[in-house]
């Protein structure tokens, strides 16, 4: 499994995490986790509204099962979404750490991610929360999801903690991260900066980018590999794959971890055959050509 640096901390952590939102509709969950950690993916990421806390819960119940030590894997979780609103305040984020803890059968969690966007954010009170929860020695590292620069900045202002990572949709079919660097000083569609230059910025302060929904497109519409939608697109996956020994989801998550930003993938896979074909391909490193013929396969030009 290849390792990255997690943001600027000293933990060297695999590029594969298993997403465990659906952790709630796997037949064998002790399985799932075994089979990761087997094939190296000891990084795993919640959140505490995923199956309205059920996912933890099942996960902590099924870590139990299995010889694996706690100290040996990676546990985020995130906070910060409420029906119907975003909630930053000290006193939801330490409640919801707390839940989690308990669900999850831990005394900690390695990593705590702000969810998604708070407007009614008010930075001291999250700094506050984190001075708490570090202090308690219930989170380890902190971190984002889903928040472009400016957001960031603004809670660099009154949180010390280094923010290490920021969790955003990326992959063959969700490139707009990547087309707004690639169309600068253009005008067309393409060129439109929608996360002001998050990439960049992510690679300039060492922030981790993890890469959710990576075989998605658009907005959970759908998985694209195998999808005769795109039958052009799996032509080149299924071609470029066999060159290298793997399945088409495997050539898609190698490349996104042939990006020079050191990401990680998360793999929201409950099936275990999966699971093993996405580890295996973490070893792999396109060529420059064949990232490009991906990416323009995928439907992008360039200029």
């Amino acid at each position: 499994m290849k390792k990255i640096q997690f943001g600027t901390s000293d933990l060297q952590a695999a590029s594969v995490i298993l997403g465990c939102m659906r952790m709630n509709g796997a037949e064998k969950p002790a399985e799932i986790i075994e089979t990761a950690f087997e094939h190296g993916i000891d990084f795993f990421d919640h959140a505490d509204i995923y199956g309205a806390g059920e996912c933890e819960t099942i996960f902590g119940k099924a870590l139990k099962e299995t010889s694996i030590k706690r100290e040996d894997i990676v546990i985020q979780t995130k906070c910060g979404i409420r029906k119907g609103m975003f909630d930053f305040s000290k006193e939801h984020i330490v409640s919801s750490v707390e839940g989690s803890l308990k669900r999850l059968g831990v005394d900690y969690v390695d990593a705590l991610l702000l969810h998604r966007p708070d407007t009614l954010v008010e930075p001291e009170e999250v700094a506050a929360a984190f001075d708490q929860l570090e202090a308690q020695g219930k989170v380890k590292y902190f971190g984002v999801s889903n928040q472009k620069p400016m957001q960031i900045e603004l809670l660099k202002k009154t949180v010390k903690q280094p923010l290490l990572a920021n969790q955003l949709q990326f992959g063959i079919k969700h490139t707009g991260m990547i087309d707004q660097g690639i169309h600068v000083n253009m005008t067309d569609e393409a060129s439109i900066d929608h996360d002001g230059s998050i990439l960049d910025y992510s690679r300039l302060n060492q922030m981790t980018i993890q890469a959710w929904s990576p075989y998605q497109f658009g907005f959970f519409e759908g998985v694209f590999i195998g999808n005769e939608q795109f039958a052009e697109l799996n032509k080149t996956l299924d071609k470029i794959a066999e060159h290298h020994n793997c399945t088409a989801t495997g050539l898609a998550t190698a490349w996104i971890l042939r990006h020079p930003a050191q990401m990680q993938v998360i793999a929201g896979t409950m099936n275990k055959g999966r699971i093993i074909e996405i580890a295996k391909a973490s070893e792999i490193v396109l060529s420059r050509e064949e990232w490009y013929e991906i990416y323009r396969v995928a439907g992008n030009s360039l200029p």
